[in-house]
Order: structure tokens, then sequence, then C-alpha cells
């Protein structure tokens, strides 16, 4: 069973960076990439519990601010051995709502 989840306006997630938002008691961060593009994973990681929206990215993977541990933003996946991070689907309504569906 697919849940949707209207999170907020895609304009209020700057260019680069991401935001965590509460969804269903887990949290989730939401990147907007530089090319405008969506992308949701879990915000927390499973490491030692970093804020993975406070992260760096690029247009393929978040960083872990606390111990710099790797995940790609498709499919969740670390490159440096942690546990895989969640994925959710994002898109856009025409209004800019973002929509999460996991």
């Amino acid at each position: 069973m697919t849940l949707e989840h209207r999170i907020g306006r895609a304009d209020e997630i700057p260019v680069g960076e991401g935001r965590a938002f509460a969804v269903d008691g887990d949290m989730v961060a939401v990147f907007r990439l530089r090319d405008g593009t969506l992308r949701a994973v879990s915000a927390v990681c499973p490491h030692a519990g970093g804020p993975l929206a406070d992260g760096l990215i690029d247009m393929k993977v978040v960083v872990c601010p606390l111990h710099q541990h790797v995940f790609d933003l498709a499919t969740g996946c670390s490159t440096t051995g942690q546990p895989p991070l969640a994925v959710y689907t994002v898109t856009t309504d025409p209004d800019g709502t973002v929509v999460l569906r996991r």
C-alpha cells in the first residue's frame, strides 16, 4: 500500500540544501538538488544519528555532517559501509507542493 504525504512547498527548500520533515513518526530529509530535482531519504544517519538534512549534497550523494558517511540519494545505499537509508519517491504537485510516497 502506497501512502502519500504532502509536506510543504518545494520553494521552501533552497537549491543545494535539505530540510527535515516529520512523516508518520519518522524523520525524512528532502533535498533540492542544483538542477531543481528533489530527493528524499531517512533524515537520521544509522551510524550515530547524525542529521542528514544538514549534510553536504551533490547530484548523487549526501554526506553526514557528523562522521562523513556517504549515502546514495537514489538508492539509500552507503558507500562507507553503513546500513542503507529508506528512500522515498518525491514529486511536486502543479502548485509546487512536495509529495512523498513510500
